[in-house]
């Protein structure tokens, strides 16, 4: 089995920023993270989730993780 077999997690980092009005250089400040890093968090591309990453965004945006992260589900076919 394959890991997308399993379904995805899908980041709103976009979205609340959007609902922010911040940009991304805004956010790394507030955050204290590099810019590159928050990038791939932003394009959710990122591979492995960090949780000291996720705290970090969390307390930057007044957030909640839920609000951060979403469980898609795999899809069915039967």
């Amino acid at each position: 089995m394959n890991d997308s077999e399993f379904g995805t997690i899908k980041l709103h980092l976009k979205e609340l920023m959007e609902e922010q009005n911040l940009s991304l250089s805004k956010l790394s400040f507030r955050a204290e993270m590099q810019r590159t890093q928050l990038k791939h968090y932003y394009d959710n591309t990122i591979q492995r989730l960090d949780i000291a990453v996720l705290s970090r965004l969390c307390y930057a945006l007044n957030c909640n993780l839920n609000d951060l992260l979403e469980y898609i589900p795999p899809s069915t076919n039967d």
